[in-house]
């Protein structure tokens, strides 16, 4: 269930948490459906949003929606979930993206893929899930090369990065692959003068998932000897926020531009959930710009900027090292464990399968503040938000 858009149930209305879950389980199922049981581990919260987009284009027909049977992530609750081209193409793009984060555990001997009889399955897994997902990207219309072209550039292109180079060269191949997805909604929901904005949308929060990865692998980049782009590159964490924090501005932007039916999930989850990803990223309420007379210091609170050169980016105690991230097969058992137990629906807080980074249950209770001042607008200037 990785992801940056993981909001939380109680941010959301009662309506628009239904029409959440009903995206997230439709992709879980389209997977079912077209590739079989095992290829629902790569189920995430970031795929849903190609579902949400194509939906959100289109005018409301009949049969955009089915209830499905009980689920343990459900509690053995029967529910509506999302049907139809956008939550199958969630599914290919999800398949092929995670086939290439296989074979990325595998080459860096992660885990149990350091073994060879285990990498070998592995790799196996990963082909399949490629020939999976161009079969059903052809069946819409959709080439997942474009996709599988950005991974295979990925590897080439890190390990000619180095200090001073930039960090958007780096980002580049995520950028173009989440872009031609985006694009691709408007394609399905029959509203073609919609690519370019959704392109742009698309290549904006393809930067953003990879900078915020980045950010939130620092330290346990740093402590195994990983690669990591901000490491790699030189870039300190303040060019890192004010990228993030453009990226997030160029995404409201471009949807401002795109013709939908109904935006409000979207706003909600690339507007003000984005902006919520990049303060969790990087343990800060504030934008990474300026807001007064005070200068740089003010967008870092009391604070102050993070220091240059190692140590606490934003003067916390130091926290305790995290766990090495599982390898897959291990993590595949943990995401059974998590389903069965139902701890990714209502636990309070859980440890993600792979990353074993912390999780929010999608039913937890929690205390957080509702962004009732809005309801969803199509605009954000109600929020006091300049960035």
């Amino acid at each position: 269930m990785f992801g940056i858009v993981r909001p939380c149930s109680h941010r959301l209305t009662e309506g628009l948490k239904t029409e959440w879950m009903a995206h997230l389980c439709g992709l879980c199922l389209a997977l079912r459906s077209d590739h079989g049981q095992l290829a629902r581990v790569v189920t995430n919260y970031d795929g849903l949003i190609v579902s949400v987009l194509t939906e959100a284009q289109a005018e409301r027909s009949t049969g955009r929606r089915r209830t499905a049977g009980p689920c343990p992530l459900r509690a053995m609750r029967t529910a509506p979930v999302a049907q139809g081209e956008g939550a199958r193409l969630a599914a290919a793009v999800s398949l092929v993206l995670a086939s290439a984060k296989v074979r990325d555990h595998v080459a860096d001997r992660d885990g149990l893929l350091g073994r060879k009889p285990v990498a070998v399955a592995a790799r196996r897994i990963a082909r399949s899930w490629d020939r999976a997902g161009a079969r059903t990207g052809a069946s819409l219309g959709f080439d997942t090369a474009v996709l599988v072209d950005a991974v295979d550039r990925q590897g080439g292109i890190e390990a000619l990065a180095g200090p001073g180079t930039s960090l958007l060269t780096v980002t580049e191949p995520t950028e173009t692959a989440t872009a031609a997805a985006f694009a691709h909604t408007a394609v399905l929901a029959g509203k073609p003068h919609n690519m370019a904005p959704l392109a742009e949308a698309g290549r904006l929060f393809g930067r953003l998932a990879h900078l915020l990865d980045a950010v939130e692998d620092r330290e346990t980049d740093a402590a195994s000897g990983a690669w990591n782009p901000l490491a790699a590159t030189g870039t300190d964490l303040v060019e890192a926020r004010r990228l993030a924090d453009d990226a997030v501005h160029g995404i409201r932007l471009a949807l401002r531009e795109v013709d939908f039916v109904d935006s409000k999930l979207v706003h909600v989850l690339l507007a003000h959930e984005l902006t919520r990803s990049v303060n969790r990223s990087f343990r800060t309420t504030e934008c990474g710009h300026a807001h007064d007379a005070a200068g740089p210091q003010a967008s870092y609170g009391p604070y102050g900027p993070p220091p240059q050169h190692g140590g606490n980016p934003y003067g916390f105690p130091p926290e305790p090292p995290r766990p090495q991230p599982r390898g897959f097969f291990a993590g595949c058992a943990a995401f059974l464990g998590l389903c069965c137990t139902c701890k990714m629906c209502c636990a309070d807080e859980y440890e993600g399968p792979w990353s074993r980074k912390k999780r929010e249950g999608c039913c937890s209770d929690c205390d957080c503040d509702c962004c009732d001042c809005c309801d969803a607008c199509e605009c954000c200037e109600c929020c006091s938000c300049d960035c």
